[in-house]
C-alpha cells in the first residue's frame, strides 16, 4: 500500500509516518532525508545531488524522482509514505507514471486538516517552551515564518487536493485531534 500523507508544517505528518512505519512496516520516504543521505553516498544519483546541493541550487524533479525510484525498485516493504512529495501537479504526474513502470499504485492520499490560528498557536508555544528548557529549536518557528511557510504550503498543494480528490484517492482527517485520535483516523481510512 503506498500513501501519500498532506499537511502542512506542524500538522504532524512526520508523527502519524513513524506510527506506519512502526505498526505497518511501511517506508518513510521523506524528500529531505532522502537527499541528505544521497548526498553522502557516493553512488552515481548521490553525486549529482552533491554537486547541486554544493552549488546551493534546487534540486530538480527529475533527481527527486530518481531518488524515489531507487527505493521503490530496492522494496523490502509493505508499502511507502511519500512525505513532502509532490507538492506540484507536475511532480503528481512524474509519480504516477513512475508507480506505473515499476508496476505498483498510489492507494491514499490522506491530508491532516488543521485549523491555522491553533496550528500557529500551538507551534509558536511548543517553540517557546523548547527554548526555555534549553532545547533546539528550529529558526523559522515563529509566528511570522509560520504564516509565510502556511501560505506556501497551501499554494502549492490546494491544486494537489483537487487532483486527488478527481481520481478517488483523498481522505482528510482531523490533524487538530488527539495523537491516537488522528492515528485512528488514518488506519479507519487505510482499512476501508
Amino acid at each position: 500500500m503506498n500513501i501519500i500523507l498532506l499537511g502542512p508544517p506542524g500538522a504532524g505528518k512526520g508523527t502519524q509516518a513513524a506510527k506506519l512505519v512502526e505498526e505497518r512496516g511501511m517506508v518513510q520516504l521523506s524528500t529531505g532525508d532522502m537527499l541528505r543521505a544521497a548526498k553522502t553516498s557516493g553512488t552515481e544519483m548521490g553525486k549529482r545531488v552533491a554537486e547541486v546541493m554544493d552549488r546551493g541550487e534546487l534540486v530538480t524533479d527529475e533527481i527527486v524522482i530518481g531518488l524515489i525510484r531507487e527505493k521503490l525498485e530496492a522494496g523490502g516493504a509493505s508499502g511507502f509514505i511519500f512525505d513532502g512529495f509532490p507538492r506540484t501537479l507536475k511532480q503528481a504526474d512524474a509519480l504516477g507514471e513512475l508507480l506505473a513502470e515499476v508496476g505498483q499504485t498510489l492507494d491514499h492520499v490522506i491530508e491532516l486538516r488543521v485549523e491555522d490560528e491553533a496550528l500557529v498557536h500551538r507551534i509558536v508555544n511548543r517553540a517557546e517552551e523548547a527554548r526555555a528548557a534549553g532545547q533546539p529549536v528550529r529558526a523559522d518557528d515563529n509566528e511570522e515564518s509560520l504564516r509565510t511557510r502556511l501560505a506556501a504550503y497551501y499554494k502549492m498543494t490546494s491544486p494537489l487536493v483537487g487532483y486527488y480528490y478527481a481520481k478517488g484517492l483523498y481522505s482528510r482527517v482531523d490533524g487538530m485531534a488527539a495523537m491516537d485520535e488522528v492515528k485512528a483516523q488514518i488506519a479507519a481510512t487505510l482499512d476501508a
